[in-house]
């Protein structure tokens, strides 16, 4: 049995497109109680507009003709305990925390109950700069890092410098370890295949009391993959799913062997054969700045919604 399967058990019984208009994806106009999922962010580490770039895609963002866009991220809220959870610490992790302070009707704190790390490229880590003496100097926000990760942050500066002051209090996890944050939240990382430089790389599968999602922003290929992702989305109820490229033709300059990510047109061939309920869960995300599914009145994006996938986009909400 897989293991996804196998927790789900245990555990439970259980888009820059437009939102789907059903209750679990715009909770707004419900009861605030059990645990909801809120996009913070869509697009890639370098985020939109991307520095140094002159193509159409960014020339009306640094114009200031459109709302910015931030990189990837995911909060949630837990209403019945009172805590507030981020999954990565982004560059834009100032307007990610307020937003998701804002959404919080208890008496929320600034900074969440904790952050949850995928791994150590720029985008998923940078923002911890901002916990420290030079921003809001922070007291002990818990940080759950993967051992490599873990040691990465206590050996180098200036993110030693956080541990040293307090700033942050780091909990190092472990793969398939089943982290209790509250009665009805667990949280479970999973190892993926990416460019391990400083640390190694992970996904996270988030449980709620009657909701699973599975979190994976950066992985090289699925194939790559010791699990077969067409099976760990049958085992969950959405999936937000690397989308960092919709094909080869946007990233001619570059090398792709360099920054290996699956095409979102290799991804929607893979899971072809899924039944429209099963597609229905995959939501593309960290979408690099050149990528059309950030027009959601593109062909590309049309050709993705005609599919049956969906697009995640900044302030989606569902609950779990």
């Amino acid at each position: 049995m897989k293991w996804g399967a196998l927790v789900i058990s245990m555990l439970f019984i259980c888009s820059c497109g437009q939102p789907q208009n059903n209750a679990e994806e715009n909770p707004s106009n419900q009861t605030k109680q059990g645990v909801e999922l809120i996009v913070l962010g869509t697009v890639q580490d370098a985020g939109s507009p991307h520095i140094g770039c002159t193509k159409p895609c960014c020339e009306q963002l640094f114009n200031g003709q459109h709302q910015p866009r931030y990189v990837v991220s995911l909060g949630l809220i837990d209403y019945a305990s009172s805590k507030k959870y981020l999954f990565e610490a982004t560059p834009d992790i100032t307007h990610q925390l307020k937003k998701l302070k804002s959404l919080a009707p208890f008496d929320a704190k600034e900074m969440p109950d904790g952050i949850f790390l995928t791994h150590a490229h720029i985008g998923h880590y940078a923002g911890l700069m901002y916990l420290g003496k030079e921003a809001i100097n922070a007291a002990e926000v818990p940080v759950y890092a993967m051992p490599r990760m873990d040691s990465f942050l206590r050996l180098n500066g200036p993110w030693n410098q956080l541990v040293q002051n307090q700033n942050i209090y780091l909990k190092k996890i472990n793969p398939l370890d089943t982290l209790v944050m509250t009665p009805q939240l667990r949280v479970i990382p999973i190892l993926v295949p990416h460019r391990d430089e400083y640390s190694e790389t992970v996904g996270y599968k988030i449980l709620g009391p009657n909701k699973s999602l599975l979190f994976i922003p950066d992985i090289d290929k699925w194939q790559k993959w010791d699990l077969n992702i067409v099976d760990e989305v049958k085992q969950v109820d959405f999936a937000f799913l690397d989308a960092t490229f919709y094909d080869g033709e946007e990233i001619k300059a570059r090398d792709i062997s360099q920054i290996p990510h699956p095409f979102v047109v290799e991804s929607m061939e893979l899971f072809k054969e899924l039944y429209e309920s099963e597609k229905n869960k995959i939501h593309f995300i960290h979408f690099n700045h050149t990528n059309p599914l950030l027009d959601s009145s593109s062909n590309a994006a049309s050709k993705v919604k005609k599919r049956g996938f969906r697009m995640a986009h900044f302030n989606q909400r569902i609950k779990l």
